[in-house]
């Protein structure tokens, strides 16, 4: 009888352990794991997929370049509001249920945008499917912190980094092939089957929501939703629609920008004296996830940013379609998911600090080897330095995840994720604004500085200009036709020549602020193998 109340007792004991800690142990961890890293790939990936069929969607709906902008624009603006409430969000309603609402929601929004008859309805079913797309990247992510324990939380977060990681390059790939196949709203209707078993998953192997209890009567912080709301909506619309309307040369974007800094204001002054507040800016006390979340605001330029100028340039210098566009950055996106897997089982055994600082560096590097294209580039020059750049960000995407959330108390996880992820998306927003905006700036620059070598005083010019005249002249042209025939020509030589220059311009503006980004890491924790084991309240 000894014996066995021993086994018994020892087997309680065990059973309590597990219970208190709080992580879920066998197979079914990895099933979660899964299953939050397929909502986060749906996510991902549809955040880059309509960029590469807004010509045909303009075409096929009746609608100008700026209007069909806004398919984009609506789904960026929704998506970073709801982000920073995830945490609120799935405590108020339960991490399960918010998480499966999520995904019934934005797979009916994406039938929805499959199915729109005009330009309008395609746009609210896309600002739909961002709302609920921001209840899944954040909260995957809360979810594996939440089921794994800090020394599995490497590999872990390799899983849920793979899709997110890959995603912005697999948009493309397969948007592009959806484009040039059965059509624009198949980059819609993909998203079905996908969204169907991700919600079949998440309902079988997600742990079940805990009692509210207090978390049912307690108000709801609706000045700081509205606050919020009008803070990130203003800020994201500048960052869309700035170089558009030239920055604050509009009245519009002047307004939006004003509208966004007293939101704000506002809504930190909100946060920090309401007792129950929408979105806890508490857990900015956490030096390691205040540090992480402006350096990932950094990664999300890099990451996102780079990705938005190399399709820019593949298809209007060396002129490729959406689908030979994807298939240069699959590579890519292959390298990155392979290095994701090996750094999730060496993670926790090297300092965070130094393989982001590794990844750093090695970006900054393949930027600067990027900077030296040439009209003459091509796929081939192009091929190992955008392996070479999906290898070394994984070095600064997963380890950051670990250094900056994995010191963090649980109970804070949740909340940290939400406003972690959520600088990453405004930095990649932040990112290709800024971006676009240099690229077109240097542009305009490099051209003064080429065209004002081309004048009728320089042997070069005169010299190139007969030859071509020669040339169109022998092609059944007269004299004047060929001359006229020749100038174009040297203007288009010019347009590309200075297009080229600016995306070179681009890559090394990358590269420096990759380098300058080093100081933050001081900051940061060690990543999960220095994690304690949170205790749960």
């Amino acid at each position: 009888m000894a014996t066995i109340s021993k086994h018994t007792n020892h087997k309680k004991l065990k059973n309590s352990a597990t219970t208190l800690s709080g992580y879920v142990i066998g197979p079914r961890k990895w099933a979660i794991a899964i299953t939050a890293s397929l909502g986060a790939i749906l996510e991902v990936i549809d955040t880059s997929i309509v960029n590469v069929a807004l010509t045909d969607i303009q075409a096929s709906l009746g609608a100008t370049i700026t209007e069909v902008g806004w398919v984009v624009t609506g789904y960026a603006i929704a998506n970073v509001i709801l982000i920073p409430l995830t945490a609120w969000l799935g405590e108020y309603f339960g991490q399960k249920t918010y998480f499966i609402f999520s995904l019934i929601g934005f797979t009916i929004a994406s039938v929805m945008c499959g199915l729109s008859l005009n330009l309008p309805m395609l746009v609210v079913s896309r600002i739909i499917q961002g709302l609920c797309g921001g209840g899944l990247l954040a909260k995957a992510q809360a979810i594996l912190f939440q089921t794994f324990p800090p020394q599995e939380q490497g590999i872990a977060q390799s899983v849920f980094g793979v899709g997110v990681i890959a995603g912005p390059a697999i948009g493309p790939t397969l948007g592009g092939y959806l484009v040039d196949g059965p059509g624009w709203r198949w980059i819609f209707f993909v998203n079905i089957p996908f969204g169907i078993l991700a919600v079949i998953l998440a309902s079988i192997f997600l742990q079940k929501d805990k009692t509210r209890g207090e978390q049912q009567t307690r108000t709801v912080d609706w000045w700081g939703i509205g606050l919020l709301s009008l803070a990130v909506g203003s800020f994201q619309t500048v960052l869309e629609e700035g170089e558009r309307d030239y920055w604050f040369e509009s009245s519009f974007i002047s307004t939006l920008t004003v509208v966004g800094c007293i939101g704000l204001a506002l809504f930190i002054w909100r946060e920090l004296s309401t007792k129950h507040p929408a979105v806890d800016l508490r857990v900015l006390r956490h030096r390691s996830l205040a540090a992480g979340s402006l350096y990932s605001g950094i990664l999300g330029m890099g990451l996102y940013g780079t990705l938005f100028v190399v399709p820019i340039f593949a298809q209007s210098i060396l002129h490729f379609t959406a689908t030979q566009t994807g298939l240069l950055l699959a590579p890519g996106a292959l390298a990155s998911a392979i290095m994701m897997i090996i750094l999730g089982k060496i993670s926790g055994k090297v300092d965070a600090r130094l393989l982001i600082a590794t990844g750093a560096v090695g970006s900054a590097l393949v930027m600067f080897q990027l900077s030296s294209i040439t009209p003459q580039t091509g796929t081939d020059d192009l091929f190992w330095p955008l392996v070479e750049r999906g290898a070394v960000t994984v070095l600064m995407f997963l380890p950051l995840s670990l250094a900056s959330l994995g010191p963090l108390p649980k109970e804070d996880v949740s909340a940290g994720s939400g406003f972690y992820n959520l600088t990453r998306q405004l930095g990649g927003s932040l990112g290709i604004a800024l971006l676009t905006t240099i690229l077109d700036r240097r542009e305009a620059f490099h051209r003064s500085i080429l065209v004002a070598h081309i004048t009728p005083y320089s042997a070069q010019t005169n010299q190139r200009l007969d030859l071509l005249t020669g040339y169109f002249q022998s092609r059944g042209s007269d004299a004047a036709t060929a001359h006229s025939q020749a100038l174009t020509v040297i203007d288009q030589t010019i347009n590309q020549q200075s297009a080229v220059l600016s995306f070179a311009d681009i890559f090394r503006v990358v590269g420096v602020v990759f380098l300058c980004s080093l100081p933050l890491l001081l900051f940061l924790g060690k990543g999960s193998s220095g994690a304690k084991t949170p205790s749960v309240h």
